[in-house]
């Protein structure tokens, strides 16, 4: 974090500074990173006593305090001998802090930032993004996929004095979500990727959604940069919602940053990107899946606005190997399967793309194989959701299909009702009994995706699946 006092800190928090027991003034400068986790505290840093779902924070300071903390966020005064900043909430003292530093490094005028958003495809854009903006300057991203009101706050709190770019992942959990973290780093450049189903559930519906996600660019101004996706109506249809100059990206004619003769591969897309300014290259994209060349030309789009020349853009896209841990991540090998590990998250849109793209790399002669868990928080749409999974399974013939756990089970049924199929489908309750199902079945050549949203926890039987065939 840059330099700020304590003073600062609380001033920019609206909180109450204590310095009962602490060896520091209030003119103490504290250059230390910000952690909400007090595994990760080291000597100088500012520990911040977030709530948690099943502990709370404060618990944690003591630990906090044994391993260097110089200051506390909390929201009562604790016993504790160091000095605190009270705040009535502080996730809300999260965010305002990281509003201050962003503030404090824009003035300087050399930040510019870029807001991420979308149903599907938003940590692979960021990491994308960020591949290529550090060919030309230091860049600031979000870890992993912190995207929430703690998450993206926390990415805005490593910026330094000279960072250059900051690329924001901006996740919804309902209305207002978006437009809230776009007030504490108002983006310069904001992109929609696409508006599906996830978490529809949550939201109220896809025209609920589509509201939210276009909170990325309702509030840019005329000298900002919407960057749309032109080959999905719900995002074109934001450009009549922001005063920016809107960038189109995609792959149809009107797309102003697109692709064409694009090619998948078990081994990554080619593809030839075609920039606004009329430049073209050809690109070896080793992420997997042709649906990830939306991403590709988002992160081009951003790139080209922001300076980055062809050659940087396409030499950070091609460095990229996988688009995230557990997103269409590829292991094992021994006896040429291949584990595409892809369940992080799903939704109907990410599922769809999912099996076409094991349909497409599919070797002649040899299996694909579908180990498919529950598409979470889709609400009323669940049931006929996972119906469509399952008929479309049916319809790429994928060799075989598994499904595990009773919340998916719809689409096993649906599978096993479609005489025409000469696949085979299994349905079993557990990730272990689909380990012990597959460790038997599965033979030299097959190709296996595994795919689930994060909660089915698919993603540490793909993990136990490549170490089996590493």
């Amino acid at each position: 974090m840059i330099a700020l006092s304590l003073a600062e800190i609380a001033r920019a928090v609206s909180g109450e500074l204590c310095l009962d027991g602490s060896t520091l003034t209030a003119g103490s400068v504290i250059t230390g990173p910000v952690h909400t986790d007090s595994r990760g505290v080291e000597p100088g840093a500012i520990f911040v006593a977030k709530p948690g779902e099943v502990t709370d924070g404060h618990l944690f300071a003591p630990t906090a305090v044994e391993r260097g903390a110089d200051l506390l966020i909390v929201e009562r005064h604790l016993d504790l001998p160091v000095a605190q900043v009270i705040v009535p909430d502080v996730v809300v003292a999260l965010g305002a802090l990281a509003a201050e530093v962003v503030t404090r490094v824009r003035a300087r005028g050399r930040l510019k930032i870029v807001g991420v958003t979308g149903s599907n495809g938003k940590t692979t854009t960021k990491n994308l993004l960020r591949a290529v903006l550090e060919r030309v300057g230091p860049t600031v991203a979000a870890r992993g996929s912190f995207n929430n009101w703690v998450g993206a706050p926390m990415t805005m709190l490593d910026l330094s004095e000279e960072t250059r770019f900051l690329v924001v992942e901006m996740g919804a959990s309902g209305t207002g979500s978006i437009a809230r973290l776009t007030r504490l780093a108002r983006p310069d450049i904001g992109i929609v990727l696409n508006v599906g189903l996830a978490h529809a559930g949550e939201f109220g519906g896809i025209e609920a959604t589509t509201d939210t996600k276009a909170e990325m660019v309702t509030d840019l101004v005329e000298t900002d940069l919407a960057v749309l996706n032109a080959d999905d109506p719900r995002v074109a249809g934001m450009a009549a919602k922001t005063r920016a100059e809107v960038v189109w990206f995609g792959q149809g004619d009107a797309a102003a940053v697109r692709a064409s003769d694009v090619q998948a591969t078990r081994s990554g897309t080619t593809f030839v990107l075609r920039l606004a300014s009329g430049e073209s290259r050809t690109v070896s994209f080793r992420v997997l899946g042709e649906h990830h060349v939306t991403n590709a030309l988002a992160a081009a789009a951003a790139a080209e606005r922001l300076g980055v020349g062809i050659d940087d853009i396409v030499a950070g896209l091609e460095s990229v190997a996988r688009a995230e841990r557990w997103r269409m991540e590829v292991l094992g090998g021994r006896d040429g399967v291949t584990i595409i590990n892809d369940a992080y998250n799903a939704s109907p849109d990410s599922m769809t793309a999912a099996l076409k793209t094991l349909a497409q790399i599919r070797e002649p002669g040899m299996r694909t194989v579908a180990v498919l868990g529950e598409m979470a928080e889709l609400g009323e749409l669940s049931g006929e959701e996972h119906d469509r999974i399952g008929l479309l399974a049916v319809r790429l013939n994928i060799s075989q299909l598994i499904v595990v756990g009773a919340a998916a089970r719809r689409m096993h049924i649906s599978t096993i009702n479609e005489g025409s199929w000469d696949g085979e489908s299994a349905f079993v309750d557990t990730p272990d009994a689909a380990f012990e199902l597959l460790r038997d079945s599965l033979q030299p050549g097959d190709t296996v995706l595994v795919k689930s949203s994060n909660s089915a926890g698919l993603r540490f039987l793909g993990d136990r699946l490549g170490d089996l065939f590493s």
